[in-house]
């Protein structure tokens, strides 16, 4: 019988770097999800994130650190792209109040999610099969978010068409990253802008373990986008704006 794996708590290190501290229930449905990651990784691939610390750093911190300061109070937050949860799962475990919806291309993964949430008795998930050009020129999606997360799914061009579509006027796109190069940097604003965007900020807050870099890119909608974006599927990665 394995041994279970039991994922730090870390509550000093949540308010010094994000002046918030999880309560005794998410970190209970947090250990969970760590649980059935463990148990559903061995044939679906769900994330090369295992070990309790880097689950911790990577999966948990990770996911919260760029939203942490928004008021998610009855707002509606997509994760496009989200695998095997994250940020969408990690992060609507933590705001209750707020409805989420994961969407993924990959059935099994999205599967994985809804039996997951069942388990957990997370009652503020929803899940989408789909793509993002398609639920970008859907009515049920287009300008209907309050925030719009992805996480280095793709370069940031694409993220962009992804996720500015299916905000509200307002709404905000975050974006998870890595390592920014200069000449992206430089296209940021231009492309936002053509999607109807405005480039709020980019910020650096670095993992508070392993200082392994994170960049976050926020950009709110100012204007409708144009009918044309997203692209059909498969232009925006093969032509990026």
């Amino acid at each position: 019988m394995e041994e279970k794996q039991i994922l730090p708590h870390h509550l000093e290190l949540w308010q010094k770097t994000l002046n918030w501290t999880p309560s005794s229930s998410v970190l209970e449905k947090w250990q969970e999800l760590y649980n059935q990651i463990l148990i559903k990784n061995k044939y679906l691939n769900l994330t090369r994130i295992t070990t309790v610390e880097e689950f911790w750093e990577k999966n948990l911190w990770d996911s919260l650190a760029p939203i942490i300061d928004y008021d998610l109070k009855n707002k509606k937050v997509i994760d496009i792209g989200t695998g095997g949860g994250f940020p969408g799962l990690a992060c609507a475990i933590a705001f209750p109040e707020s409805e989420f919806i994961l969407m993924d291309s990959i059935a099994k993964k999205v599967n994985f999610i809804d039996e997951t949430k069942q388990i957990l008795n997370i009652e503020n998930v929803i899940t989408l099969i789909n793509r993002a050009e398609i639920i970008g020129q859907d009515i049920n999606h287009r300008n209907k978010y309050d925030f719009a997360l992805i996480r280095a799914v793709a370069e940031i061009s694409v993220c962009l068409e992804y996720t500015l579509p299916l905000l509200k006027q307002g709404g905000i796109a975050i974006l998870y990253r890595g390592n920014i190069e200069q000449k992206e940097q430089e296209k940021i604003a231009k492309v936002a802008y053509k999607l109807g965007g405005e480039l709020i900020e980019i910020t650096n807050k670095n993992t508070p373990v392993n200082n392994y870099t994170r960049n976050n890119v926020y950009i709110k909608k100012i204007t409708n986008t144009p009918k044309k974006y997203p692209r059909e599927v498969g232009k925006p990665t093969k032509n990026p704006l």
